[in-house]
């Protein structure tokens, strides 16, 4: 009788120890299969969506984010920006209407943000993809009376609006990119999501 009690015992110790190190077996499997559903910094780099925080951004500024290793410009316009962009004769440019898929369709208007105030472009000229200088006053440098201000391409002189949207007759076929993007708040942008999608 006293074997049957030992081996009772032996047997619960048994058990217990193969349960528990049956948790940590469990544990140990799971936390590698969990973490591998989190994008790797190089998936991150190649589309994860990034934020922006505009708060600081100032009229007339532009401050620049990476998104799939392209800069990304956002730029806040002032009142003045605004009404020299829309008052931006269409036989100008080449895209007035931006008929060209180069934003998302719920991106619509002659300044082609879903905000007026705040422009977000892909900040590579669609020519070679050097990256235009930010001119955004009027200015005789860019080789015309007219130009409100906007983007120069000193590579081959195309010109862009404060929309992004090139003048006719550059060397820059189609306007620049606008990515899809969303606000998260009033101050912060999604870059890489519709906005469907937030």
């Amino acid at each position: 009788m006293a074997d049957h009690g030992v081996n009772k015992g032996r047997r619960r110790f048994l058990v217990g120890a193969t349960s528990v190190m049956g948790a940590v077996g469990v544990i140990g499997v799971a936390v590698p299969f969990v973490a591998s559903w989190k994008p790797s910094a190089r998936a991150r780099a190649a589309g994860a969506p990034v934020q922006a925080d505009i708060s600081k951004l100032r009229p007339g500024q532009r401050m620049t984010v990476e998104w799939r290793g392209r800069p990304i410009w956002i730029i806040r316009r002032t009142s003045e920006m605004i009404a020299r962009t829309q008052a931006l004769p269409a036989d100008y440019l080449a895209d007035p209407d931006s008929r060209q898929p180069q934003q998302p369709a719920y991106v619509q208007g002659e300044l082609r943000s879903l905000r007026p105030e705040v422009g977000v472009l892909v900040g590579l000229c669609t020519h070679f993809g050097c990256s235009p200088l930010y001119r955004p006053e009027p200015d005789a440098q860019a080789g015309d009376d007219h130009w409100p201000g906007g983007f120069f391409c000193p590579c081959h002189s195309s010109r862009f609006d404060l929309a992004g949207r090139v003048y006719a007759s550059m060397p820059a076929p189609i306007n620049l990119e606008v990515p899809p993007y969303h606000y998260l708040s009033e101050h912060i942008i999604v870059v890489g999501e519709d906005q469907e999608a937030g």
